[in-house]
């Protein structure tokens, strides 16, 4: 702790690379593990997606559940603590494989956060970009079971990131260059196995950036991290707040 510490306070320019770790203290499970919602609910691909309405139909009807499932997740105390690093300029930006709008919750604002793979809090046309409230649109299409359409024809779809479906250019090329900007890249509660996201931190490495992990388990990139701390998310972030 004291080691990340000082490099925290020696660091121009420090990014925060989070994943689905960080979230399950705030009641959201991980979705890829053993029995996780995903067995149940797993995800449809985006070009079934777009090739069929009973895909589109079926898409809607997993989000509902999964959202019911979930509920009303809140910020964690990982969060706010990682919120405040940020507002005292410890830590500089945020890349996030997440798409639970928590950073935001916890009083960072959109310029602040770098999405990877979208955001599951609202939805979007696919064709004009035009934003739906998530509630309201999975509130119409448990009346009337209908894939949700927008008024220029194209179709509404929750603002994340499905397999098969291009990553978002502006996200890419703004955590590429927070990467590289980086002189401390600190990777939390992310198995670092899914690229391309996992790779913005071996860019940040090779750039000289120092290399940090934080994570209760194992991940794929602990042999390229200069540090690793297989502790508690919430009681690493809590004692860098407390250190300030």
């Amino acid at each position: 702790m004291d080691e990340l510490k000082q490099w925290m306070n020696d660091s121009a320019y420090t990014v925060v690379f989070t994943g689905a770790g960080i979230s399950t203290d705030s009641g959201i499970p991980d979705f890829r593990s053993p029995g996780g919602l995903w067995s149940r609910l797993a995800p449809i691909d985006f070009r079934d997606f777009m090739a069929s309405d009973e895909m589109r139909v079926e898409t809607w009807r997993r989000k509902v559940l999964l959202d019911q499932e979930i509920g009303k997740p809140r910020p964690n105390s990982a969060h706010y603590a990682i919120s405040q690093l940020v507002n005292i300029g410890q830590v500089n930006k945020i890349i996030t494989q997440n798409i639970d709008n928590l950073h935001q919750n916890s009083g960072l604002s959109e310029e602040q956060v770098i999405e990877l793979h979208g955001n599951g809090t609202f939805a979007k046309c696919l064709s004009c970009d035009e934003k739906y409230q998530i509630d309201l649109v999975k509130e119409q299409f448990q009346k009337d079971n209908l894939a949700p359409v927008c008024a220029c024809g194209g179709y509404i779809k929750s603002a994340t990131v499905s397999f098969g479906q291009s990553m978002p250019t502006e996200a890419m090329q703004a955590a590429e260059e927070a990467s590289l900007a980086s002189d401390l890249f600190i990777a939390v509660g992310s198995s670092l196995k899914v690229f391309p996201a996992a790779g913005f931190p071996l860019l940040a490495k090779e750039n000289g950036a120092k290399f940090v992990i934080i994570n209760r388990e194992p991940t794929d990139l602990d042999g390229f991290a200069d540090l690793i701390l297989n502790n508690e998310i919430s009681e690493v972030f809590g004692s860098l707040v407390q250190k300030n």
